[in-house]
């Protein structure tokens, strides 16, 4: 059984060429009306949100967290050496 597969317009569509991790660039077909592929950006919503929303997560790097883990760490040292001449 003898069948022609019409696969001329998608060996004609244009390439990613973003490169992969083993340096080549990569031969898949890019999205419609993209330049990248789909496992390369080129799907809808991807990559990251748009400003930096995952910064105030837990606010571990604010300015006041690390001011307050500053006050802890000297008020641990100053107990430290009152402790250390009670020996």
């Amino acid at each position: 059984m003898s069948h022609t597969r019409n696969t001329g317009s998608m060996q004609a569509s244009p390439r990613c060429g973003a490169t992969t991790r083993g340096g080549a660039p990569c031969q898949a077909p890019s999205v419609r009306g993209k330049r990248r592929c789909r496992m390369h950006g080129g799907a809808r919503r991807t990559g990251a949100p748009r400003g930096n929303r995952n910064a105030c997560k837990h606010g571990l790097f604010s300015q006041e967290g690390i001011a307050e883990r500053k006050q802890i760490r000297a008020l641990l040292k100053e107990s430290r050496a009152f402790l250390s001449t009670l020996k």
